[in-house]
């Protein structure tokens, strides 16, 4: 087998750029950014918080480090909570043109170890348009990230068709990732189930949006990757089906929803090597790409391996999982 190159699909950024804005100009939309925590910043956004961010969230040569021990050759960077979408329009555009950049700059940098998925202002659709179209002309940038639901509107949102419409004229995959997870007041109060069971959840609500809110169908060309190996939805997707064919209110699909699966992709970070071979025979290995949340305590620190470790996939499946779907996808 030729070397193999792992690319990771799922590994977010906070460029000092995008930092400094947050904590410069948040405040108003209730939003900080303390710089000041030894164990490095923490932006908080009413009841969303990421950090401490160490050093390897912030700046790359740590993280090429890490990358190397990992066996990865390239990631794809991407912001996560509380991502832009709290700030007034004007703001969240000029957050998302931070990032962009910072994404820009780092494959310039380092152009075969570092790619980046942009950031919009989904909010407010003229500028989110207008940032794709410039996003989409700096050097590296390779898809479009964004939170499995904008604010209070889902994804299936009409407001959202001419930004979709435009992703899709681009040629650029789509990235999803929870924000503000369903259940949140209930799940918060204990255990960390926001995340352990909010985040799946709420990747499971966003892919039935786009399924039964016909985003899929009347964008035919678009490309949708779920994080978290799919969240609950290839666990759940039979109920979908079933659904669909007694319930009145999903009925207006022509096909069921299980026909869907195959429209999106997935990355590995399921934490279950049998949870993950049930995805890959359900979705095919040519749908799955690695993922590894870096750099979260939820996420894999030995993503290859994850891939490696499963004796069920032959080397034409493995090698697709590792590099060749995602460098397909991302046109690396």
């Amino acid at each position: 087998m030729n070397e193999i190159q792992p690319i990771d699909i799922h590994s977010h950024y906070f460029p000092a750029a995008y930092l400094k804005l947050v904590g410069a100009e948040g405040l108003p939309f209730g939003a900080r950014c303390d710089i000041s925590n030894p164990a490095g910043p923490v932006v908080t956004v009413d009841s969303q918080r990421a950090g401490p961010l160490a050093v390897k969230f912030t700046e790359l040569e740590p993280r090429l480090e890490e990358m190397d021990a990992q066996g990865v050759r390239t990631q794809a960077l991407s912001l996560t909570q509380p991502m832009v979408y709290w700030a007034g329009e004007t703001l969240s555009r000029r957050l998302s043109a931070e990032f962009n950049d910072a994404t820009a700059r780092a494959h310039e940098a380092h152009p075969e170890r570092f790619v980046g998925l942009a950031t919009l202002p989904m909010q407010a659709p003229a500028l989110a348009i207008a940032e794709v179209e410039r996003a989409a002309k700096l050097p590296g940038v390779r898809g479009v990230y964004m939170a499995t639901r904008i604010l209070e509107r889902e994804l299936s949102h009409p407001d959202f068709f001419p930004i979709f419409e435009r992703i899709e004229a681009l040629g650029l995959p789509v990235f999803l990732h929870p924000v503000n997870v369903v259940g949140m007041e209930r799940l918060r109060k204990q255990f960390y189930l926001n995340n352990l069971l909010g985040n799946p959840f709420d990747t499971a609500v966003a892919a039935a949006h786009l399924i039964f809110g016909g985003v899929l169908d009347r964008f035919p060309s678009l490309t949708v990757c779920l994080p978290h190996a799919g969240g609950a939805l290839p666990y759940l997707v039979g109920r979908l089906e079933h659904g669909w064919r007694v319930r009145p209110e999903c009925q207006h699909l022509e096909q069921g929803p299980i026909q869907y699966l195959r429209r999106f992709y997935y990355d590995t970070l399921s934490h279950s090597a049998e949870a993950l071979s049930y995805l890959i025979g359900l979705v095919g290995a040519d749908r799955v790409m690695v993922g590894s949340d870096y750099c979260f305590d939820m996420g894999c620190e030995r993503p290859v391996e994850v891939v490696t470790g499963l004796e069920s996939l032959s080397e034409e499946e493995q090698a697709g999982i590792l590099q060749g779907n995602a460098r397909r996808l991302l046109g690396i």
